[in-house]
């Protein structure tokens, strides 16, 4: 039999074995590979393409929905990341820009050591943004800090990558509200009971 193939050739890089994984010896009874992939995917934001053109803008843009029957339900608190449709009755939500002025964290957590694909320096300060007005609470991360800091109810503001944006949610960071921080120290330490001094 005279059959004609063709042959497969692989043509991968040679395999890199990892000796040291956070700070710690991998022992010899296990392998630890390094495998690179790299891959182009096109993802298009559809319905909530106005929130990533907001980042770009320096803007932080909200849904809420204006039908009676959600409105009833949820006195048409906005929605933070937004959603294109109303997850209660269907509908188009409606675009409002967010006033941000007086954000707080919620809840944080602060990262030590990154796992794959992670973009931030170490220690990164993921935190969960509470915004009045807005009916869910809004996952980022704190691009400035000092010592004590984060903490839960720390003021914060928006600061956004709009040279060189990388049109994710990474075109947008906290930092702390200084003089709003300054405000409520005042506050702890003011002699008079009404705080007209601040």
């Amino acid at each position: 039999m005279n059959t004609e193939r063709q042959k497969v050739t692989l043509t991968t890089d040679p395999g890199v074995l990892i000796k040291e994984l956070f700070h710690k010896t991998v022992p010899d009874e296990f392998l630890v590979v390094l495998n690179r992939h790299i891959i182009d995917h096109h993802h298009s934001y559809g319905g909530v393409t106005p929130f990533f053109r907001g980042l770009i803008d320096g803007k932080l843009l909200g849904t809420q929905c204006h039908w009676i029957e959600c409105m009833v339900d949820n006195d048409a608190k906005i929605l933070l990341p937004p959603r294109a449709d109303c997850p209660d009755c269907w509908n188009d939500m409606e675009w409002v820009e967010i006033d941000t002025s007086k954000a707080t964290i919620y809840s944080y957590s602060v990262a030590e050591y990154s796992g794959a694909g992670a973009k931030g320096s170490l220690p990164w300060p993921l935190i969960s943004v509470e915004i009045p007005g807005v009916w869910t609470k809004f996952m980022s991360y704190l691009a400035e800090f000092g010592e004590n800091e984060p903490y839960i109810g720390m003021p914060i503001k928006p600061v956004f990558r709009r040279e060189n944006p990388t049109y994710t949610i990474l075109d947008i960071a906290w930092i702390p509200d200084d003089e709003r921080i300054e405000k409520e120290e005042k506050k702890k330490t003011c002699c008079c009971s009404s705080c007209s001094c601040t």
